[in-house]
């Protein structure tokens, strides 16, 4: 730890010796990190946090602003939550519900024999004994209802294991009050062991505060449903997934009114993030992604009437339209991005689509630094499509000259490659670095419609690595691209990508940067936890040898059956809480290049998980991923 800690230290004084006139991992880690608390109850100003990071003490603190909706001076306050909605009181005032951990499974031997207190075995007989990167402990997240002031109150779920929020990613939209304040509404997957494991079916209830009943208000619906909301009339909207065990189907709307269930983007070419009721319950608005980049659009409500809602898009542009904070007259607040800049605060004029943005917490910075230019371009795959590539160039880009290129392969695998800002993935510092980046749309990638994004499932080494080469084939034609240094990185699907183009690259690539792939399916399948994703990418299990979708998964699209023809310079990245890609998938893959004397380093994060969320490990990552290029590159 001693020594790690004066490595970061020489990088922090190497950097301050520097003029900073682009963007530095140091620098991108003394970017304020804005998130919206909400808009005002009058409407006229919105609450946001700033988050920052100091790296010498390793720790990150928050403050809280406010601001107007037509932008202007930003205000720090000392806490904002009291001017915003309270999302935990009813609408009439009377209840109010909390979130608390209640103990129902005995999981540790204290458990079972409470004598032997200092024991640490933990008792599993079943699966799901850990989720994304917590092992299981016997506590399940519940709703609490209190009337008024009362500090205690009644568990809806009582004596129930199973969680809301969902882990391990729900929130807030997990629940939410009827507009009468007379249900409680919430998210779930009432399901255990290999059956959780097994199904994305997450169902939405309602608890009558009255009658103390709960109901199930999605029950036939068998995928994903989630995100329960209110019109001002009553009308309730979700998102819903139609297949179960399939996490990235297409996320539609649908409105439920009495007895009439409407789909009401069925009809549209395209998944949902997000969504906010009209004022007037009208219709929604939306955001999602479309065409590298993440939009704002409505979607009308025929309001009981059958006929096809109409889709209309409300933003354009090469940005990202993330958060959908809230409406105030004709203005909707969100979160924006773009590749040069993170997390801003932006007001949406909702008739016309302009945008006006109202935080500008990290101005200063990006004013004293060179950008880089984002190009589109559109490259011809094997099969005759057309594919979206984003192309960055280095600050100060030089067409004359030549310069080492990177392919980027995106993790998900089914996530938008758009207008996003990583901390770590992050194409302006890599730029920056003298580096342009090749990031292609490939198959498999929301925004293209529903047919191309469904096109990797089964099929993981098939069209989506032709994808990658004709992207990285075409943009190395240029004279500025410096074809004897190519590189390839990615994580998650991109790290899969990682391994099983080390062995199937055909001399094309210097090096590979591998983060949280998977190198051997078999071992995959054994050990991650949500084994619906792995059943429907795979085809199925390893061991169903007449299955042909998983025999062809298992053998051809298998990265650890293309070892020997490893060639390349790796570098292996691997967080040890990471339970979806669990880290002896990169352990294996470490093993393999170095008893095949392959050039190979493992950067082993043993407390991170399928990300690194630590300043200090993010400010290694970051260097080590450098020092290799330099190294190998």
């Amino acid at each position: 730890m001693r020594r790690i800690s004066i490595i970061i230290v020489g990088f922090l004084m190497i950097s301050g010796l520097k003029a900073q006139d682009v963007m530095t991992p140091e620098l991108l880690w003394k970017l304020g990190r804005v998130s919206a608390v909400g808009i005002t109850k009058d409407g006229e100003s919105v609450v946001y946090s700033v988050k920052t990071y100091d790296a010498e003490a390793n720790t990150g603190s928050s403050k809280q602003y406010i601001v107007s909706i037509d932008g202007g001076e930003a205000v720090e306050i000392e806490s904002g939550t009291s001017l915003v909605a309270d999302k935990l009181v009813s609408p009439n005032g009377e209840y109010r519900i909390s979130i608390e951990d209640m103990k129902i499974n005995k999981v540790y031997g204290k458990d079972y024999y409470p004598k032997l207190n200092k024991s640490e075995v933990m008792i599993y007989d079943e699966l799901m004994y850990r989720h994304w990167d917590t092992w299981e402990d016997g506590k399940f997240s519940h709703i609490f209802l209190h009337k008024g002031n009362e500090v205690k109150g009644i568990d809806i779920m009582e004596g129930e294991p199973y969680n809301c929020p969902q882990t391990p990613f729900g929130g807030e939209e997990d629940y939410t009050w009827s507009h009468d304040g007379k249900l409680v509404v919430y998210v779930t997957k009432k399901k255990s062991g290999k059956a959780y494991a097994l199904s994305t079916n997450s169902d939405i209830y309602a608890y009558n505060i009255e009658s103390g009943e709960t109901t199930n208000l999605t029950e036939g619906m068998m995928g994903y449903d989630t995100n329960p909301l209110f019109s001002s009339s009553g009308t309730m909207a979700w998102l819903s997934m139609k297949r179960d065990g399939y996490e990235a189907d297409k996320n539609d709307i649908i409105v439920r009114d009495g007895d009439i269930q409407q789909n009401l983007t069925q009809h549209w070419d395209g998944t949902v993030n997000s969504f906010l009721w009209k004022k007037d319950g009208s219709g929604i608005y939306f955001n999602a992604p479309i065409d590298g980049t993440v939009q704002l659009f409505e979607v009308d409500y025929p309001d009981k009437i059958k006929k096809t809602p109409v889709v209309k898009q409300i933003t354009k542009g090469d940005f990202d339209v993330r958060g959908l904070v809230g409406i105030s007259g004709n203005k909707m607040i969100v979160s924006r991005t773009d590749m040069n800049h993170a997390a801003e605060l932006y007001s949406i004029n909702l008739s016309n689509g302009s945008m006006t943005q109202i935080t500008h917490v990290n101005d200063a910075h990006y004013n004293a630094i060179n950008l880089s230019k984002i190009e589109r371009r559109y490259v011809t795959t094997t099969d005759k499509k057309q594919m979206l590539v984003w192309v960055i160039y280095p600050p100060g880009f030089d067409a004359s000259k030549k310069y080492p290129t990177l392919l980027y392969c995106q993790g998900g695998p089914q996530s938008a490659l758009s207008q996003f800002y990583s901390m770590r993935w992050n194409f302006q510092v890599m730029a920056a670095q003298g580096y342009i980046i090749v990031a292609p749309n490939r198959r498999g990638m929301p925004g293209h419609g529903v047919e191309w994004n469904e096109a990797i499932s089964k099929d993981y080494g098939g069209q989506p690595m032709k994808d990658y080469l004709s992207a990285i084939d075409a943009v190395a034609e240029k004279s500025y691209v410096d074809k004897d240094r190519l590189g390839a990185i990615g994580a998650s699907f991109g790290g899969y990508s990682m391994f099983f183009l080390a062995g199937n690259h055909e001399k094309r690539f210097k090096t590979f940067i591998s983060h949280d792939g998977i190198f051997n399916m078999k071992s995959m399948y054994g050990t991650t936890e949500e084994l619906f994703f792995v059943n429907w990418d795979n085809g199925g299990a390893y061991w169903e040898t007449k299955n042909k979708a998983a025999m062809k998964t298992y053998t051809d699209f298998n990265p650890i059956n293309f070892v020997n023809n490893w060639d390349a310079p790796i570098l292996i990245v691997q967080g040890g809480k990471d339970y979806r890609v669990p880290d002896g998938q990169a352990f294996e893959a470490f093993q393999a290049a170095q008893l095949k004397g392959i050039k190979s380093r493992l950067l082993y994060f043993p407390n991170e998980n399928h990300w690194v969320l630590k300043a200090q490990n993010g400010l290694v990552w970051q260097h080590e991923f450098f020092r290799w290029l330099k190294e190998t590159l």
